[in-house]
């Protein structure tokens, strides 16, 4: 009777634990229908044609460096061509290679001393980055070897670019020179390149290489020889021309380069020197890296529209980085649309065909997201001097990095939306290098937002305004730390993009992410800085309330919640303010009387209690 008993009761006793894991399982497969942002509804019935070739990442990236450029613009400065380099090149076979080229080339390329020895100084401190140059090359070169077939241009002037500019379409030396050809501003508009608040020609590709195209075919009409041509794009036509009358009437490079300018004097040998390095970069073991996309992988369409590169990524799932890689003259990160002015965006070919297919869908997210700007300069200006302190003080919040391997100030400019000039101007930088372990500092993107551009806004409660400000001044000071959140049962990337009002493909580049599915348990990051998303979300409630009162009620009633709440894993005092509507940071510490940051599962927090 006894054994019966305990049979039956461990009987029961299993089946209450396989009920409870059927429950527990049914929990986990029962997903809450969550409603999704206009962006990814839109996104979601795009029309998709899907390619092969894809976009490496951190290729593009690659183009977008500086450090190339500032390494070679000093070599070139300061190589002493007169100081022999130790370096396995034997003359005589540096000799027969240079007859080689000579042989091919309108170049009169002729073996001297000086010339050698900038060769062993690239061989011997640049062969990596010559490599690097090589795969951007497989990009740049067939834009300009176009280019300067329609004018009967030597197709070896392409090298002149690695010179000057490293290949970086968005270089600027000292001296205000811009793009891959380094044009002033004065020859930019000499040669009708166009320069706005908006547009800076110089740092098109195809443009800048026409006019670079046009100004060699005049010179050599002038001079006659193609080095001097080059000496004449270094320093001007008249410091060639003095030169010569120095010389005593000679016309040839080597024999009036040392009435040059210092400078032009290591400019042609480098020219030289890099179209060796390109020639024969196989017998020196220079390897090329991979270059993933060349210049016939992308295409272009015209816009009907003002947009912005952001709103560009978030609508075809591509990094802001690569936009701006393949479209550098737009100066603003914005394709602006001018009055019977075409304006064209380059895309991969495969982003083409999305966008292409799907006009009529992205010009209608872009008219609306246009109805939501944030409030700029104006808003400051119709608060009390009190509320336009605070507002002043919010704008000039500043966070500092610490510069990592890897990072350069095309990546960072682009991790904090930000411009490079931005970060040179806040840091007192005068070069594009950056130490492995330097700190930097970043002002917010609300003190540049300030800056920007001025709209026409409505009347706006002032106290409303104090508020918004006010919450989003009390951010804690852990919010310079990246915000996290932990994926519970029932999520997905649209129900967390909704809930921080940030978007799925954000998400996904942020986390690295190739697929929409998340394990539970996984920590996702939501922003590399917590307390941006809070200055958004503060601005955008101030923006987004149909009329003050109404913001003013909500707020109001927000904090008469009068309720407990147990922490859950994942949980931060970020997120559970944002759970209860008008409750900041600062209110759930003080009426709980917390200190620290320090949350545990389990643990009661009395809201407004």
């Amino acid at each position: 009777m006894i054994i019966r008993k305990v049979s039956l009761a461990v009987s029961v006793l299993f089946s209450m634990a396989g009920f409870a894991q059927d429950v527990a399982k049914t929990d986990l497969q029962i997903k809450p229908d969550v409603k999704i942002s206009y962006l990814d509804s839109v996104k979601s019935s795009f029309k998709k044609d899907e390619m092969a070739t894809k976009v490496d990442s951190l290729w593009m990236k690659e183009l977008a460096s500086l450090d190339i450029y500032d390494d070679l613009t000093k070599d070139i400065q300061t190589i002493n061509s007169d100081v022999s380099v130790d370096e396995e090149l034997p003359t005589e076979l540096l000799k027969q290679r240079l007859q080689v080229m000579n042989e091919k080339s309108p170049f009169e390329i002729e073996y001297n001393q000086g010339l050698e020895n900038i060769i062993k100084s690239f061989l011997k401190n640049r062969k990596k980055s010559f490599s690097r140059l090589m795969s951007l090359s497989e990009y740049y070169f067939p834009i300009f070897e176009d280019a300067f077939a329609k004018q009967n241009v030597p197709l070896e002037i392409k090298y002149l670019a690695v010179v000057e500019s490293a290949l970086n379409p968005k270089a600027v030396s000292k001296m205000g020179a811009t793009g891959l050809w380094q044009f002033m501003y004065g020859t930019g508009k000499q040669y009708d390149l166009k320069i706005d608040s908006y547009i800076d020609e110089r740092s098109d590709p195809m443009k800048a290489t026409a006019a670079c195209s046009e100004y060699m075919t005049k010179m050599f009409n002038i001079f006659g020889d193609w080095e001097l041509v080059l000496a004449s794009y270094n320093s001007g036509p008249g410091n060639v021309t003095k030169a010569i009358r120095r010389s005593g009437g000679k016309t040839k490079y080597w024999d009036i380069r040392n009435h040059l300018p210092k400078e032009t004097q290591g400019y042609v040998p480098a020219f030289l020197a890099t179209m060796y390095l390109f020639e024969f970069h196989k017998e020196h073991g220079i390897n090329p890296e991979r270059a993933v996309v060349k210049n016939f992988e992308t295409d272009t369409v015209q816009i009907k529209s003002q947009m912005t590169f952001k709103q560009i990524a978030d609508l075809l799932d591509m990094p802001q980085a690569q936009i701006q890689l393949l479209n550098p003259s737009y100066k603003l990160n914005v394709v602006p649309f001018y009055q019977n002015e075409p304006h064209y965006l380059r895309l991969p070919k495969d982003k083409i065909a999305t966008f292409v297919s799907n006009e009529d869908k992205i010009y209608a997210y872009v008219k609306h997201q246009s109805q939501f700007k944030t409030l700029p300069t104006r808003l400051a200006l119709k608060v009390t001097p009190r509320a336009k302190k605070t507002l002043e003080k919010s704008t000039q919040d500043i966070q500092f990095y610490k510069v990592r391997k890897g990072d350069n100030l095309g990546s960072i400019a682009d991790k904090y939306d930000c411009s490079i000039l931005d970060l040179k101007k806040w840091n007192n930088l005068k070069t594009n290098s950056l130490a492995l372990g330097k700190t930097i500092k970043i002002k917010s993107a609300a003190d540049s937002a300030v800056k920007t551009k001025e709209l026409k806004t409505p009347e706006i409660d002032k106290k409303a305004v104090e508020e918004a400000v006010a919450s989003a001044d009390n951010k804690d000071k852990a919010a310079a730390k990246p915000l996290e959140y932990v994926v519970v049962s029932g999520d997905n990337l649209g129900s967390i993009a909704k809930k921080f009002g940030t978007t799925i493909a954000e998400l996904k580049e942020l986390n690295n992410l190739t697929a929409n599915n998340l394990g539970l348990g996984k920590t996702l990051v939501i922003s590399k800085n917590a307390g941006e998303i809070e200055v958004v979300q503060a601005e955008n409630t101030v923006i987004a309330s149909s009329s003050i009162d109404s913001f003013k009620k909500k707020t109001a009633s927000a904090k008469n919640i009068g309720e407990d709440y147990y922490v859950k894993k994942g949980d931060s005092l970020y997120s559970i303010s944002k759970k209860y509507p008008g409750v900041t940071i600062s209110d759930i510490k003080k009426w709980n009387g917390i200190k620290d940051d320090d949350l545990k599962p389990g643990m009661k927090l009395k809201i407004n209690g």
